[in-house]
């Protein structure tokens, strides 16, 4: 079942604008989907993940999630809910002078029982590995462990869907890969993933990786399938993962390997035999 369908969508940022931000987009990502976006700057991803979180309303065309239109003012909230959005920077998603108050800020507005929010609070945390930093000010932790603050903030609304806007732009790289680890093992227990990034190392661990430029949709497909395309991703400005372009090189050097390889265990094994 689809959690997020995208029909023709088309978006710009002011009437007079000739060029559009999103243009003519159609995506279906299913429940319990990791799905990547990546594009060079510009290219619409970001304009995109507010799209589907209602903080922008498509000129054209349909978004729903969940099944409700996002642009039904009357569906905002649950549409919020539905669909958690993380943004680039975590100290703007941080609201509370400690962490479990912080996590417990979204539920107490929504006006849960306090019984159920700490419920909710600690289960948040234990699933981002953050439940022995609950008593901590969040302005004394890592960026990696603000990132995943903020997760566990959207997990304690019930979200089905995380949408994540560059969620490691500014960690560095122990912080990117604790914020990783931490989205595949939520997406392992059934959360759907989305992804927008332009790290490729982080791109070829979805299931699916939408490449966009210039607004629209120019390759979809499983990592494999998309970062084949060494020359078309090259085109839109894009890097390809390191190992995959050692992989050609070989091949152009008259080594027999797949033309697909995207991870180094995989080229280590194939050399080794």
């Amino acid at each position: 079942m689809d959690i997020i369908k995208i029909e023709n969508v088309k978006f710009k940022y002011n009437k007079e604008d000739s060029r559009y931000a999103v243009d003519g987009v159609n995506i279906n990502i299913k429940k319990g989907q990791f799905t990547a976006i990546i594009g060079h700057n510009g290219s619409g991803k970001s304009t995109l993940a507010k799209l589907i979180n209602s903080l922008l309303v498509p000129t054209e065309g349909k978004i729903y999630v969940n099944g409700m239109d996002t642009s039904d003012d009357s569906k905002l909230w649950d549409i919020r809910q539905t669909a958690g959005m993380v943004f680039q920077n975590p100290d703007n998603q941080l609201v509370a002078t400690i962490v479990e108050e912080d996590i417990a800020f979204g539920p107490e507005n929504q006006g849960i029982e306090p019984a159920e929010i700490r419920k909710r609070v600690d289960a948040a945390l234990k699933a981002v590995n953050m439940y022995d930093y609950r008593k901590r000010p969040p302005h004394l932790l890592s960026g990696g462990q603000k990132q995943r603050i903020a997760i566990a903030g959207i997990l304690a609304l019930n979200s089905e869907c995380i949408v994540l806007d560059e969620p490691t732009a500014m960690l560095d790289p122990s912080g990117r890969i604790e914020v990783m680890d931490t989205l595949k093992k939520l997406n392992a227990q059934g959360k759907t993933i989305l992804l927008i990034t332009h790290y490729m190392d982080e791109a070829v661990q979805a299931d699916r990786v939408i490449v966009m430029d210039k607004g629209s949709i120019k390759l979809d497909g499983t990592p494999k399938e998309v970062f084949r395309n060494l020359d078309e991703i090259k085109k839109f400005g894009l890097d390809v993962p390191q190992v995959t372009e050692l992989a050609q090189s070989l091949i152009k050097e008259g080594i027999n390997l797949p033309s697909d390889i995207i991870c180094i265990k995989e080229l280590v094994d194939l050399l080794c035999r």
